[in-house]
């Protein structure tokens, strides 16, 4: 397979499965099986990719054969490749457990279409070579989560679907801006080229103002404080389904957006933008906890814990070493397959206990007790205990932290675990181990559909903790990568040769 078939096929093949379920619009049951293939053939492609990726490079495709910095660069790095993989895992299973998670009402509204288009935005962020295009690609992707909130046609949802708008449009409103700025100082739009251009330009007030624009705006996209505010009020009011594809993937565009251009263009965090970040790693990561913690509804805690998560992600931006960003890669890919996890375990325990309010359900080790030994996998993983990939993911991060002069950044990280391990323990607590509410409406048969996704997930987490070498050389590879980007730039600039 040519290198640039093999570049974009994660982002054309979801795009063209949109365009399947679209003119199969009023057979719901053809568009499930259209979205189930679509995201086995993805994952097969994004797997394909990441493994052309270890073994050649940097790989890059320039659709129309314009070179760069003139046309549009498509262009796999370790963690792009990375963050493919493990969102097309995350997006599988969330096509499988749709074949019970999705109302008739967004199943006759245009769920998997959406779904699909999701998919591609998603990807096309994460190999984009172009900052404009990254722009466009969050377009993408703000107009699906948009569509996939309102396809339900709740009341709840569509109030969630107008605040989530309404800050998002925001946040995207700045970062245009930003890259109408930096386009005025440096002339160019292209990574690599922009990786080139702008460590050379003085200090200007244009770039000063991109600088803080692409902060303020990618913070709001990666829900770091004081910005998150807008996705628990999103996040728990969808279904399942969607919640799980928000909470693995939203927000890991948005971190992963502020890597590439902080490392890329202005060569890591320092000075004061540096101590800025430092502080709202930290305060992200308590407050999440913290407020995840306090919580009695399930997802919405789960939301919370997003947030906290988000927290780690930014230690790794924060100390701009090649070991802390490839700490954060490796966090970066835990945290997408355990969180998609998570929130379709919370469905699955609202269709068994018939809520997700915590006060309202109990007992369940008692009438499910497969159900409870998945949920205590996965919440080992999110709390940070071996042998899950959480435990790695969290220690890599502490240790990158200390290893970088940051002390107490890396106690706050071990401070916030032990906080989601009580988040763990109480979700554990109220939903399994204590008896059952009078009047519990308990059902006795778990859809299969939706129980083997989300086991299959925690299984992956489970498999990344025992083998966890694989994963820690391609995270390092991936830090080494965001922090010498020579190899990057040579690639892009050199594809048209």
């Amino acid at each position: 397979m040519s290198t640039d078939l093999l570049v974009i096929l994660p982002i054309i093949l979801p795009l063209t499965m949109a365009g399947f379920c679209a003119v199969f619009w009023l057979r719901p049951g053809w568009q499930r099986w259209i979205t189930v293939t679509g995201m086995t053939l993805m994952a097969a492609a994004a797997f394909a990719l990441l493994a052309g990726v270890l073994s050649q490079g940097v790989m890059v495709s320039q659709p129309g054969n314009w070179a760069a910095p003139f046309g549009i660069a498509i262009v796999a790095d370790p963690l792009s490749a990375l963050a493919v993989a493990a969102a097309s895992l995350v997006a599988l299973a969330a096509s499988v457990y749709a074949f019970r998670g999705v109302s008739e009402n967004a199943l006759h509204g245009g769920f998997f279409p959406l779904f699909c288009g999701l998919m591609v935005g998603v990807n096309g962020a994460f190999l984009t070579g172009d900052i404009f295009n990254l722009y466009v690609w969050f377009e993408v992707l703000l107009v699906c989560a948009i569509g996939l909130l309102v396809v339900h046609r709740d009341g709840v949802n569509l109030d969630a679907a107008v605040k989530y708008a309404a800050l998002n449009l925001f946040g995207t409103t700045m970062f245009l801006t930003a890259v109408a700025f930096l386009y005025g100082a440096a002339g160019t739009l292209n990574f690599a080229d922009l990786a080139r251009v702008v460590p050379e330009l003085g200090a200007s007030a244009g770039l000063t103002f991109a600088l803080v624009l692409f902060l303020l705006s990618l913070g709001v996209k990666a829900a770091a404080f004081p910005l998150f505010f807008w996705l628990p009020i999103a996040y728990h009011t969808t279904p399942p389904v969607v919640s799980a594809l928000f909470g693995a993937l939203l927000t890991k565009v948005g971190i992963y957006a502020a890597f590439r251009i902080f490392m890329l263009l202005f060569e890591g965090t320092t000075g004061l933008v540096g101590e800025i970040v430092v502080w709202m790693a930290a305060i992200t990561m308590i407050t999440g906890a913290i407020a995840a913690l306090v919580q009695t509804d399930l997802r919405r805690m789960l939301a919370f814990l997003i947030v906290s998560g988000m927290g780690y992600l930014m230690m790794g931006l924060a100390l701009s070493t090649p070991e802390g960003l490839g700490a954060a890669s490796f966090y970066l890919i835990h945290d997408i397959i355990v969180k998609g996890a998570v929130f379709l375990l919370a469905g699955v325990i609202a269709v068994a206990a018939g809520s997700s309010d915590l006060t309202k359900i109990g007992g369940l080790i008692r009438t499910h007790p497969v159900l409870a030994v998945i949920f205590l996998g996965a919440g080992l993983s999110l709390a940070g205990l071996p042998p899950f990939s959480g435990f790695w993911a969290k220690v890599l991060v502490a240790d990158a932290a200390f290893d970088g002069a940051r002390p107490v950044l890396g106690g706050i990280a071990l401070g916030t675990g032990l906080v989601s391990l009580l988040c763990v323990v109480k979700i554990w607590m109220e939903a399994f181990w204590k008896t059952g509410p009078e009047g519990m409406r308990v059902t006795a048969r778990l859809p299969l559909v939706m129980m083997v996704p989300a086991t299959a997930l925690v299984l992956v987490s489970l498999a990344i903790g025992l083998y966890a070498d694989p994963l820690m050389d391609m995270a390092a590879r991936a830090g080494a990568g965001l922090a010498d980007p020579s190899a990057y730039i040579e690639a892009v600039m050199g594809a048209g040769e």
